[in-house]
């Protein structure tokens, strides 16, 4: 690629990485505190080029989310998303609807694949009906589940963060414009799927009315994506 055409990739970039309209795919219902907050498995890969923080209420206790959670995974539970969309992919996805006891007893280690060609993804962390993060095995991706309680509900905060080493300026553009806003489609469709299924089976606990969301601090939220952190939507928005 020559000097000339690297420097436009680049510059649309970083245009890009500032954009509000990026911050909203990577932070959909999630608010500023959530976004700040240091979750388990963060310093599994501390310099991420990639940072979303996506989260949403669910009207039950973490006890009633937890098993939904724990049989996440390919050949497993599935992922509550687009399954046909998975599929063409070659994932092997198929959501359950139903919690399935043989999938209810993932240990730190247990490591299944995602795909023939994608990478093999490792349990690290497992804080029962608080924490389960995942993360790749080639160092590149780390995916963390947290349950956090909010009156009788709870909120359900996943967090990406993904390493872009090596990759050329187009396949970080790609990653920008493509990925970014397909994931977001994507853990959408997956954060309500999880919502319906817990409020579904398991009983809903309605939160009382003094009950609320974190509030988003008045400064910028910290964090190692710090475009991401600023200006992000209220709790549960939408594009």
């Amino acid at each position: 690629m020559n000097t000339t055409m690297h420097a436009t990739f680049g510059s649309a970039i970083g245009r890009l990485t500032g954009s509000r309209l990026r911050t909203r795919w990577l932070t959909w219902g999630a608010c500023g505190e959530e976004i700040a907050r240091v979750m388990p498995g963060d310093d599994l890969l501390v310099d991420a080029d990639i940072v979303s923080t996506r989260a949403i209420t669910i009207d039950t206790g973490a006890d009633k989310i937890w098993p939904w959670l724990i049989q996440l995974g390919p050949g497993r539970g599935g992922a509550y998303t687009y399954d046909w969309i998975e599929n063409l992919l070659g994932l092997d996805m198929h959501s359950a609807r139903e919690i399935l006891p043989q999938f209810q007893n993932l240990a730190v280690g247990d490591s299944f694949p995602i795909g023939k060609s994608g990478p093999r993804m490792r349990v690290a962390i497992v804080e029962s009906e608080h924490n389960l993060t995942f993360a790749s095995e080639d160092g590149r991706w780390v995916w963390s589940f947290g349950l956090y309680p909010l009156g009788a509900a709870t909120r359900l905060v996943s967090r990406n963060r993904i390493a872009l080493t090596g990759a050329s300026p187009f396949k970080r553009l790609f990653t920008v414009l493509v990925m970014e806003p397909g994931s977001l489609i994507m853990e959408r469709k997956m954060l309500r799927g999880i919502k319906q299924r817990a409020e579904r089976l398991g009983p809903a606990h309605r939160p009382s009315e003094t009950s609320k969301a974190p509030t988003p601090p008045q400064t910028p939220a910290r964090g190692p994506s710090e475009a991401a952190a600023h200006g992000a939507q209220g709790v549960d928005g939408s594009l």
